[in-house]
Parts: structure tokens; C-alpha cells; sequence
């Protein structure tokens, strides 16, 4: 029996592992916080670890982007003004000190890093370099050590990849985690007292969780397992299962649902110049990306989506100009090359407020106008790229009964897995956590996860109930939300692909002729809340 076991070996379960081998944050002496209220807070705990104080009280009156009050305050500590542009140095050090470590185990399909393994990686991130690194290892100096610069402080998805898998050697982490492992089945179980090696399936108190699954031999065989846990914690992402439209024919053998298997077209000369055009549905940075795979090989492109190339909600519309020049080409594309009017991008073709109707066997597809005017295209493959859900087979009913809605699908934007805020422990299921875009949070608002085991262990636990967080929820969509299921607006944007965790909406770098107020209120603006009074 194992005390903790992580499924998912992404950044997330990366960071908590280092978390659970005994490293320990501190506020550093000396340190310096731009927020004045934090830094009276933090000046009565330099010297002292951070998980030994009143978690409640240091986040009280803190600002983020996400619902959860533990994760707004690592955001100030680590990167404080990250979310204005600022670079002030983080507040906290690390020390590592064994006595807090904590037996446990991660459980991943693929090496360190999970998904971004996955991805083409010549493609930059939209997050900065810097957001996407983990305690106790700079990115930048890892990447100088590499003779690689960053360009507009963006990394490539296989810098990022290759950091994260560095990162388990050179701390020491390898022995925590077990690649090429496969997870098909967490119950929750009840020890016998009559017979210690026989479970019983869990009637009132939970003592157990049986996961079974297997993992993948070097020899390629299948050997299954079956073990035991305490505590187990879901950090699977969101990139496993990719949305459907739930249309006809969007199972035909040339409708996809991965940006990948566009790359793996490419690679083997299925697509050409003179090939039909791909036809790519969706209108977030995942389709962008297709858009300016299959451009960049000169294959001609229908690009088709539901909204107006004018919607605020788009995310082109929300990205500095500057610092993601190619995803503004795209919207620029968008915009200025539709079907109904000749423009400079010759192969590209933009139809805004279109729907898909159907495919048919013969590679057609029929899409639908604002208008219900119906138009039939010849094309040679689909790409369907609207996001993605997580994948939760493994556990009874796909985790419906966790999520704050247990009526529909875990959703990480509007339907996320219910936790405690402070220690992401499952409302429905004692012993269980969720991580990242399981639990509502970006990749850098939950990097800081301690579990129960850190903060019931070592004294006080303060307590939202599910009444309280709903209200925070509430309060992130605006005073016309009437449902306590968080609306996607007041989610951050995903990090790579509109699949992907981790990504953050970044603001406009502050101009230097904004005061420190203005730029606040212009932060306030964009999150579409309330500008608080300020005189």
C-alpha cells in the first residue's frame, strides 16, 4: 500500500512530486513584494515555510485569474505582476528537507512532461518561457546551457518538453515515476478486518483506492498491475479526449481530431499543392496552428467557424500584436480572405459563422450560413479542432459524481471536478485530489498543490464550503450569471492548442506612460469586473 499515487506525468504531477520528495518553499528574508498589503503579510513570516501558516489569511484580498484563493496566492509569490507584465523576483526559496518527504508514486503513459511530448515542436508556446518552469530549475539558464535563445521570451513545445523531462533527472525525481504505464480502473475500497488481503468495495469509510491498469514492457507486452493508495491524485489533463461536433460522417476515415494528424499527412505526402482543400473547424490558437501548418506547405485551406471574426471573445483579439505575430497573421487571414471576396492569401479561404452539417463518404462537406444558406465543398480531409475534455474512463461513469455539475461531463472550463480550495481534495470523494484543468486551474495557478497530507497532518485546514466556492464562481462571469457552473469566459485561455492546459491569457505589456493604477484598472477591465475605487 502506497501513500500517495498521481496519475498524469505532466507538469503538474512533476511539480507536486517535487513538492512530495521534501522540498519546502520558504519566504525568503529581505524579500520584496510589490503588493504593499502581501508584503506586510510576508514580512511577519520571512525565514518560515509557507505551508506552516494560515493559508486563508495570506490570500485574503489577493487578485487572479483563477477561482481558487491557493492558487492566486502562488501566482503573487512566484511571479508577482507576472499577470501585468512585470519581472519582479520571486519571494519564495526552496529548501529541501527529508523529513517531509512523502512516499509516492507517478503514473504516466508517456516520458516526464505528458502531453507536450505529443505536440509538433517546432511550434512556440503562447505562454512565456518563464511561466512554464517549475521550482528549483531556471528555464532560461537551463535553456542558455542548451545555446538556445527564446524568441520573445517563447520557447518551442519541444524545449518546453525536453525541460520538463531534464527536470525529473536532474532532481532526482526518476525513481518516483513509472513511464509507459497505463491506468484502467480507481475504485475506492474498504480493508477487511476479518482478512488483510481481501478489499471489499467501499460502503461507508473509505480506507483504500485499488488502481488497476497495466504497463508496457520493452518488448512491447502488456503487464498488468493492480496496487493500493491512501490518497490518489488526478493530473491527466485535458488533452486526451478531443471534442466532437456530433455530426454526420464525423467518423469517415478522412475526419480528424488531432492537429497531429495533419503533421503526420504532411510527412508522408498525403497533402500536396494541388490536393482538395483541408477543410479546418475552429477558431482558437489549435487552429491557428493547423491553419499555418498546411499554409506553410502551401496546401490550400477552408477555414470555418462559428463566430464573427469580430467577436471579442476570439482569442486574436485578447494576444499583444507584438510578442504572437503569427497568430494576428491568422486572424488577419481571417478577416480579410473570405470565400465571398478576393484577398492577398491566395489557398486560404475564411468562413466566419458557419456551421458543418454533414460529411459524406465522397469527401464532401456541407456547411451552413447565419443565414441557413447550405453550400457543399469537395476537400480532402476534416480537421476538426474545438478543444478537448479529459479523459476519465478510468473511473466510475467517466468522474461524473466529482464534477460541480454531476449531471454533465468534467469539463476543466465549465464543469471542473469539485475540490476544496485549499487542499484540492474531492468534495464527493475523500482521498482523492485534482490537479490543473481538472480542478479550474491554469498550469502556473496550481503549481502549487500541497494535499492534505501536508496541511491536515501540520495543524490548521481553513474550509470553503460548495456554496462558497459556487459564489466565486459566480463572481468571475459577472452579476448576469445564474448558474453556479463557471461559464467559459471566466476561464484563462489553454496554453498551446485550445486542447491544451496551461496556457494563460497574457495582457498588453503596460506602455510606460501608464501609472501603476491605470495599468490595474486596465487588468480589472480585461477580466470584465468591477474597477474597484481607487480615491
Amino acid at each position: 500500500v502506497f501513500g500517495i499515487f498521481l496519475i498524469g506525468n505532466g507538469p503538474s504531477a512533476i511539480c507536486l512530486s517535487y513538492f512530495l520528495s521534501g522540498h519546502r518553499p520558504y519566504v525568503r528574508k529581505g524579500a520584496v513584494h510589490p503588493n504593499p498589503i502581501l508584503q506586510r503579510k510576508l514580512q511577519d513570516i520571512a525565514g518560515s515555510s509557507v505551508v506552516e501558516q494560515d493559508l486563508e489569511f495570506l490570500s485574503e484580498g489577493l487578485e487572479g485569474r483563477s477561482h481558487n484563493p491557493l492558487a492566486v496566492l502562488f501566482d503573487a509569490v512566484v511571479r508577482p505582476d507576472g499577470d501585468l507584465g512585470g519581472r519582479a523576483e520571486s519571494v519564495l526559496t526552496w529548501r529541501l528537507e527529508p523529513k517531509h518527504l512523502v512516499p509516492h508514486l507517478v503514473l504516466g503513459k508517456g516520458p516526464p512532461g505528458g502531453a507536450w511530448h505529443s505536440i509538433e515542436g517546432s511550434m512556440f508556446t503562447l505562454s512565456l518561457g518563464d511561466w512554464m518552469e517549475l521550482p528549483g530549475l531556471h528555464f532560461r539558464d537551463w535553456m542558455r546551457r542548451r545555446r538556445r535563445n527564446l524568441r520573445n521570451d517563447r520557447a518551442t513545445t519541444r524545449d518546453i518538453a525536453q525541460y520538463y523531462e531534464h527536470y525529473v533527472k536532474v532532481l532526482g525525481l526518476q525513481q518516483r515515476f513509472a513511464s509507459g504505464t497505463v491506468v484502467t480502473s480507481v475504485k475506492p475500497l474498504l480493508a477487511s478486518s476479518a482478512e488483510e488481503d481481501r478489499v471489499e468495495p467501499l460502503t461507508a469509510n473509505r480506507k483504500l483506492y485499488e488502481i488497476q491498469g497495466f504497463q508496457q514492457t520493452a518488448a512491447g507486452l502488456q503487464s498488468p498491475f493492480c496496487i493500493h493508495a491512501e490518497n490518489v491524485v488526478l493530473a491527466t489533463g485535458t488533452y486526451d479526449s478531443p471534442a466532437w461536433l456530433g455530426e454526420d460522417g464525423e467518423d469517415l476515415p478522412y475526419v480528424f481530431h488531432k492537429i497531429s494528424d495533419l503533421e503526420t499527412a504532411l510527412q508522408k505526402q498525403r497533402l500536396s499543392p494541388d490536393s482538395d482543400p483541408v477543410l479546418i473547424v475552429g477558431a482558437g490558437l489549435t487552429a491557428a496552428d493547423a491553419v499555418l501548418t498546411a499554409r506553410h506547405s502551401n496546401v490550400p485551406v477552408i477555414h470555418t467557424f462559428r463566430r464573427a471574426v469580430s467577436d471579442s471573445g476570439l482569442v486574436f483579439n485578447q494576444l499583444p500584436k507584438m510578442m504572437y505575430p503569427e497568430y494576428h497573421k491568422v486572424h488577419q487571414m481571417m478577416t480579410e480572405q473570405s470565400l465571398t471576396s478576393s484577398g492577398p492569401y491566395k489557398g486560404y479561404s475564411s468562413l466566419p459563422k458557419h456551421r458543418v452539417v454533414r460529411f459524406s463518404a465522397d469527401k464532401k462537406c456541407v456547411l451552413e450560413d447565419a443565414s441557413g444558406k447550405r453550400t457543399v465543398f469537395n476537400i480532402s480531409m476534416a480537421f476538426i479542432l474545438i478543444g478537448s475534455n479529459p479523459n476519465l474512463s478510468f473511473l466510475p461513469s467517466h468522474g461524473k459524481h466529482l464534477a460541480l455539475d454531476p449531471e454533465q461531463p468534467v469539463n476543466s472550463r465549465r464543469n471542473p471536478i469539485d475540490t476544496d480550495p485549499f487542499t484540492y481534495e474531492s468534495v464527493q470523494e475523500p482521498g482523492l485530489y485534482a490537479l490543473g484543468p481538472l480542478a479550474g486551474d491554469s498550469f502556473l495557478e496550481e503549481k502549487c498543490l500541497y494535499d492534505r497530507i501536508f496541511h491536515v497532518k501540520e495543524g490548521y485546514v481553513p474550509k470553503l464550503s460548495r456554496d462558497d466556492r459556487a459564489a466565486r464562481l459566480k463572481l468571475q462571469v459577472g452579476e448576469e450569471c445564474h448558474t453556479l457552473v463557471p461559464q467559459e469566459k471566466s476561464r484563462g485561455v489553454p496554453l498551446l492548442s485550445s486542447s491544451m492546459y496551461g496556457r494563460r491569457k497574457p495582457l498588453e505589456a503596460p506602455s510606460q506612460q501608464h501609472s501603476r493604477v491605470e495599468v490595474i484598472k486596465d487588468f480589472y477591465r480585461n477580466r470584465g469586473t468591477n474597477i474597484p475605487p481607487w480615491d
